[in-house]
């Protein structure tokens, strides 16, 4: 199963115009947006997947952006979402009480388009490392997250979709175990089910694409997961037992 290297981003938003119009601006920012029109259907969504941000509108119909915000903030699954409010009040009480809310930003309407996009970028950075655009590097590895574009020492390689998400969230954090139910959930998403065996077959498939050079920065941790190591290091045999 393939899953897309865009980082999907949840539209709350009832307004069909401003709706549209950050579904065409996230398309163009090279994001995956995933619409909903109130905090009802907001949770409806969230259940099926969870996206990697959020923009919410504050005045929703019904359960207010704010109040969708600070819940989501008490459920375990969706605490460390990142969340950006949307909303026509700019008074400093206000801007006080959606950070306050959960919000980890704020955007005042009107907005442009490219300071939406900045402003998702920064959060990105700051909550969620992997969705950063930009240029990552590790060792001999090259990986450009606005391309999609990834190199070995200079020549360019051939990455399934799940290989580049997932080359990109272990060289977010070089040095980071991380368990296959981890992959899982933050490669696949936590409501794809899928055998986590899967990781295991995708990391041998990494490692062929990465080559003699790199292969071996894909490091199997006995016991505990698989990390990027922070330069090409040990071979296989030295970690000789996937974890279970």
């Amino acid at each position: 199963m393939e899953t897309s290297t865009l980082a999907r981003v949840l539209v709350v938003e009832d307004d069909k115009g401003i709706q549209e119009l950050l579904r065409f601006a996230l398309l163009r920012g090279a994001y995956q947006p995933i619409c909903a029109d109130s905090a009802e259907h907001a949770e409806t969504l969230l259940r099926e997947t969870l996206p990697d941000i959020a923009l919410i509108d504050w005045m929703l119909p019904g359960q207010s952006g704010l109040a969708l915000t600070s819940k989501l903030r008490k459920e375990p699954r969706t605490r460390s979402l990142p969340i950006i409010l949307l909303t026509a009040r700019g008074e400093e009480g206000d801007r006080i009480a959606g950070l306050e809310g959960g919000a980890d930003d704020y955007v005042v309407k009107p907005f442009s388009p490219k300071e939406l996009l900045a402003r998702i970028q920064a959060v990105l950075r700051r909550c969620s490392p992997e969705h950063g655009k930009g240029t990552l590097s590790a060792g001999p590895i090259t990986l450009d997250t606005v391309s999609h574009e990834a190199s070995v020492e200079g020549q360019r390689i051939t990455l399934t979709p799940t290989e580049f998400r997932l080359l990109r969230f272990l060289m977010a954090s070089p040095g980071r175990v991380y368990s296959r139910q981890q992959l899982l959930d933050n490669v696949w998403g936590d409501h794809v089910y899928i055998e986590d065996r899967t990781v295991d077959i995708h990391i041998r498939r990494l490692r062929v694409a990465l080559g003699v050079a790199a292969e071996h920065m894909v490091e199997t941790v006995r016991g505990a997961g698989y990390k990027l190591g922070a330069r090409p290091g040990a071979k296989d045999h030295d970690h000789p037992s996937p974890p279970r």
